[in-house]
Parts: C-alpha cells; structure tokens; sequence
C-alpha cells in the first residue's frame, strides 16, 4: 500500500511545489515592505534603510525563486541574507528562535540552503532553458 518507491517519482514535482510557495511567501516580505502590500506593521520602509534593501532582495529573491530562474543562485543569496537577518535582528534579542521570532528567519535559511544543492525541480524556466534537469537532483 505505502511504497516510498512511488512516492519518489514525485520527488521533482514536490521539490516545485516547495520551491514555488516559499518563494511567494518571501515575496510577499518584500512587496509588504517596498510596496505596501498586504498591510501590515511592516509596509513601506524607509528607502535605504537595512529593512529596504532586505525588502529589495526579498522581491527580487523570490521573484527569481518562485518561477525558478537563477534558482540555485537567488536561493544561495536568500539563505545568506536570512542568515544575516537571524543573527543581526533576531538572535540579540533571545537564545531561543521561538522567543526571538526569529524560527522563520531559520526555516527560510535552511530551505534556500537546501534548494541550492537540490535545484529547482520541474516547472522551472531554469528548466525550460535546459540550465537544470527537469527531473530533480539525481535524476
């Protein structure tokens, strides 16, 4: 009934899937903060502010990583500068990720990580342009 076997064969549509939602939700950070939207407590920073240029990546970043151009690039740079914003904005401020707010800045970090060695999976335009296999790592 449960055969793993399977369930790998879609590997490379599940890795898509994950690829495309977190790099929505990253996004939406930088949409939130660069152009108001959706509203929150966060939308519209100050221009050239450590915030802006976070808001900056994050909507380039995301952009890039939801259609899967540059994939293992904009990940490596996502992974990084959510590295920087644990430890710089969130690290100071409690030992534990769950008492900083800092455990999105984590995950984040660990799934662009990962989406650098893994690739973008299919439905990628790194894909498209035959940059990457469609199939998913090891395929």
């Amino acid at each position: 009934m449960f055969d793993p076997k399977h369930l790998s064969n879609w590997t490379p549509h599940a890795l898509a899937i994950l690829r495309i939602v977190v790099g929505l939700i990253f996004l939406e950070h930088g949409t939130q903060k660069l152009l108001g939207f959706p509203p929150g407590e966060r939308a519209f920073v100050e221009a050239m502010t450590m915030s802006w240029w976070a808001g900056l990546l994050e909507l380039v970043l995301g952009a890039l990583i939801t259609v899967g151009l540059f994939t293992r690039v904009a990940a490596f740079i996502a992974s990084g500068e959510m590295a920087f914003a644990y430890w710089i904005a969130h690290a100071p401020r409690d030992v534990f990720p769950v008492n900083n707010g800092g455990d999105a800045a984590i995950l984040y970090c660990f799934v662009f990580l990962f989406l650098v060695f893994a690739g973008p999976g299919k439905w990628s335009l790194d894909a498209w342009r035959g940059a990457e296999s469609p199939h998913g790592p090891n395929v």
